[in-house]
Formats: C-alpha cells, structure tokens, sequence
C-alpha cells in the first residue's frame, strides 16, 4: 500500500504565502526589504552568552539534567525571572500562587487549553482569542482538541483594537460560563497596544464571578515603551476567586528566540492543571540556557533597555516616514516592535481590495516585505536596521503612491 499523509489537505498559511512571494521577488533580481520578521536580529547578547558557558561546564549534575516542571539546575528561577517582568513584589504573594517553568510560551498554548479537560470530561467549553488581527497559533492550538469551540474577541478599531466583554457579538454565543476561557495576548502582536490598570479589572471581576480562566501571553512585556502598561500579574492578585496564568519570555529580549525560556505564574489550581498535562508531555527546558537568561535580567538590566530603546527609535522613524508618505497608522504601539497600518484603498494605479494584495505588489514593485493582517499590514523593525535603509522605505513608500 502507498503512503499518503492522514491529514485533510490544506492551503498555504498566510507566512507560507509571503515567503513564497519574497524568493519569487528575490529570484527576479529584486532586492528586498525584510519588514516581515518578527526575530531580533544578531547574536544574542553577550553576558547572557558568557554565562551560559560557564553553566554549561558545570559539573553539577542538575545543570544537566532533565528539569521537567521545576528547574533544580537554577533553583527558584520561574519565580525569579517573573519577578524581573513584574512591578509587584512577589513576595506578598507567596502562597497564593504558583510558579512553572516553561521551554518558551508557543509549546505551552495547547497545553493551556488541553487543561480545560473537554477531552476527559465529555464537556464543551470556548476560548476566546486576541487573534483577529492577531497571531494564529492561539486559534491554531484550540482547532485538535475535543469539546472546544474558538471564538475570536472582537477587536475594535475604534476603541485602540481593545474588546469589550459585553460586546453583543459575544454575548448573542451566550453569556461566558465556567470552564471557558480568555486567551488575552498584551501587549499584543500585531497592534502592540497593551493592557492597563483601567483595563484588567474590569475583566477579571467579571472572569472570575463567572469562573472564566484567563490566559495572558506577555511575550512582549519587557519591551514595553509606556508606564501606563499593566501586567495580569499585577491585577489579577487582587482577585482571590481567578482562576488566571500569566507567561513570560526571553525570547524577545534581544534574539533569545532560540534558547526556549520562559516561565508562568498564576493561580495554583490552573498552574496544577498545566504541571499535570505538562508533566506527562515534556521534559522541561534547559537549564544551562535558564542560568544565563537569569544572569542577564537580574544583573544586566541595562542591556535589555538598550534593546528596548532601539526599537522605540525604530518605530517612531517608520511611523514618521510612513505617515509621510500618505500610510494610516491603524493604532500608535506602545510596546514591542510591530507597527499595523491600515491598508490603503489605491496603490500604483491599483485599486486595492486587501492588505495581501498591498503587499504582494509592494514586493514585486518596491522590495518592501510585510505581513498582511485581512485590512491591515504590519511592519516589523527588529531585524532590519531602519535608520540605515531610512531612505530607500521612504522612496519605496513614495514609489507606492497610496491612498485612502
């Protein structure tokens, strides 16, 4: 018998699609401009490099070994590096919540859901995501599991892409009942808005009088470019009844995507049920790459803002450029290193019915890579250096002569 691969046949997703349009261009002799990759660029930075090495010379055995859900190689670490994200003292929570360490979040996203137990219990119950616009893979994790149904929140443009939980969209699936779930991405890929203390109340007293877990993917936290940016952390400890988890990561901190590290934090029953799925699917991260990620967030703070600061320049050159040159900022970012634009109605000539469109013809004419979002675009500025290829984005821009 031949073989045959069991899954149902599927198109290409969406970053399939850019790549494949990107080499196309490239073949032809066009030169592009990657504003597509959402990776820092260069190695990743040194002290964390430096003492990585010497953790994994080691001659400890628990340096070495499996960590599963704890880290005996970097003891205390899942608590130790949330701490370094948050601006409460965690020390006041001790008790209240537990800590796990994770080998990045991605891995973690259909543990999380997994965790609602549709899959043993026989019950239903929705997730909703921050995904439309919005990053799949929240969506993606929820499609194998039995018993869930995925619900996109509505992200209202009006209202800086933010949703509001009594939306009418929402509430015509039926009130939010216990057993679902909020899978809140702040601040968020691609708009970078972020959630504050005006925000996150309000939502977790709803959340947790009617049992609804929330999930928050902080990824991006420790690039935030505002004071006025809350963490879950911070909120959701004012709420004893929530049931909520909060990851971090150091992928983004300065091309840390490689290393797999991050932790979680959150109430001990929702923390349980993750060590238990968890426990029997992975193995842990490694700790050698934990002692270095540590070193650098507790004792080299500075080179993480140096980070955080060229990203805040870079975005506020793009934005002043583009703006320039006819784009619509669809919401000013306030953390990050995405910038979403609205997508004109003309370009080139053209008429324009979808960002995938815009950009296809930006890289076929012009070079300029993004990545479209249904009515918007969004521009990355960690891997490409900006401010050197300040004028060849403005005359592409200008090539483009778009409008709305």
């Amino acid at each position: 018998m031949a073989r045959k691969s069991l899954l149902l046949p599927a198109g290409e997703n969406l970053f399939q699609r850019v790549k494949k349009q990107s080499l196309a261009a490239q073949q032809a002799g066009i030169e592009l401009i990657k504003l597509s990759i959402g990776q820092p660029s260069g190695p990743a930075i040194e002290e964390a490099c430096s003492a990585t090495a010497i953790a994994v010379m080691s001659r400890e055995e628990n340096m070495h070994e499996y960590q599963d859900n704890d880290c005996p190689g970097v003891p205390n670490f899942a608590k130790r590096f949330v701490q370094a994200h948050v601006k409460t003292d965690l020390k006041l929570l001790d008790g209240t919540v537990e800590y796990l360490p994770i080998p990045g979040i991605k891995p973690m996203l259909h543990v999380l859901v997994e965790a609602l137990g549709t899959w043993e219990s026989g019950r239903t119950a929705r997730v909703f995501t921050m995904t439309k616009p919005g990053y799949p893979t929240p969506a993606d994790a929820c499609k194998p599991i039995k018993g869930i149904k995925q619900v996109h929140l509505p992200m209202d443009p009006a209202c800086g892409f933010l949703f509001n939980i009594h939306d009418a969209e929402i509430q015509a699936l039926g009130e939010l009942a216990e057993g679902d779930m909020i899978m809140l991405n702040f601040p968020h890929n691609p708009t970078g808005i972020v959630a504050t203390d005006l925000f996150l109340p309000y939502l977790c007293a709803y959340c947790a009088k009617k049992g609804v877990r929330i999930f928050n993917d902080a990824a991006y936290s420790i690039l935030s470019h505002t004071h006025n940016a809350a963490t879950l952390t911070d909120v959701a400890s004012r709420f004893p009844c929530l049931n909520w988890i909060e990851a971090f990561s150091a992928s983004k901190a300065g091309n840390f995507t490689g290393w797999r590290v991050g932790a979680m934090v959150g109430s001990p029953e929702f923390i349980g049920d993750i060590k238990r799925i968890k426990g029997n699917t992975d193995s842990g991260f490694t700790a050698f790459s934990a002692a270095g990620i540590l070193h650098l967030f507790e004792n080299h703070r500075d080179k993480i803002e140096a980070v955080r600061e060229l990203y805040d320049s870079r975005i506020k050159l793009v934005i002043r450029n583009l703006i320039d040159c006819g784009m619509r900022l669809a919401v000013e970012p306030e953390a990050g290193f995405f910038l979403l634009f609205n997508c004109p109605k003309k370009a080139f000539g053209q008429e324009i019915n979808d960002a995938e469109q815009f950009n296809a013809l930006m890289i076929q004419n012009t070079g300029i890579v993004g990545v479209p979002f249904g009515k918007w675009i969004r521009y990355a500025i960690c891997a490409a250096d900006v401010h050197a290829l300040r004028d060849e984005i403005r005359r592409a821009f200008e090539k483009a002569e778009v409008s709305y």
